[in-house]
C-alpha cells in the first residue's frame, strides 16, 4: 500500500529533551512544538506528517525500511549525534528509493570539529541546518515540492 502523502520525520538521540537541552544551540522548541508546527504545515500542503523520536539506532533503521514499504513521500531525518558516526544510517538510506531530507537544528559545520562529518547527509537528497526549528519546516517545504 503507498502512501505519497505521508512525510516521516524521524528523530535521533536526545532530542525528546528539546527544549531543555542546551537551548542556546538547539533553541527553546520541544518536539511536540514542532511537531505541531509541521502538522499544521503538512496540512495546509496536503500532506501528513508521521513524526517519531528514538534513542536507539535500530529503530531509526527500521523506520527507513517502513517508509520505503509505506511508499511515503519522503523522509525527514534529524539523527542527532548518529548523523556523524552511523555507517549503518548511511546504508539505510541508500538502500531505499524514498528521498530523505537531512535535519539539523544547528549547523554542524560551526561546532565541533567531529560534527563536520556527516555520513546521513552523504546519502541524504538534500540537508537542512542552522535554523532552528525553521530546519524542520524548509525541509517539509522541499518535501512537499519533491
Amino acid at each position: 500500500m503507498s502512501d505519497a502523502k505521508m512525510i516521516y520525520v524521524l528523530n535521533g538521540p536526545n532530542l525528546n529533551l528539546l527544549g531543555l537541552r542546551e537551548p542556546e544551540v538547539y533553541g527553546s522548541e520541544t518536539l511536540d512544538d514542532i511537531a505541531a508546527m509541521l502538522e499544521d504545515r503538512a496540512g495546509e500542503l496536503g500532506l501528513e506528517i508521521d513524526l517519531r523520536q528514538s534513542n536507539h539506532e535500530g529503530h531509526l533503521i527500521d523506520w527507513l525500511h517502513e517508509a520505503q514499504g509505506a511508499g511515503a513521500k519522503a523522509v525527514l531525518l534529524n539523527a542527532g549525534a548518529y548523523t556523524h558516526t552511523s555507517i549503518a544510517l548511511y546504508d539505510a538510506i541508500r538502500a531505499i528509493n524514498v528521498p530523505v531530507i537531512e535535519v539539523h537544528l544547528s549547523n554542524p559545520a560551526t561546532r565541533e570539529d567531529f560534527r563536520h562529518v556527516s555520513w546521513v547527509g552523504r546519502a541524504a537528497q538534500a540537508s537542512v541546518s542552522g535554523l532552528g526549528a525553521g530546519s524542520y519546516m524548509a525541509a517539509l517545504e522541499a518535501a512537499a515540492k519533491l
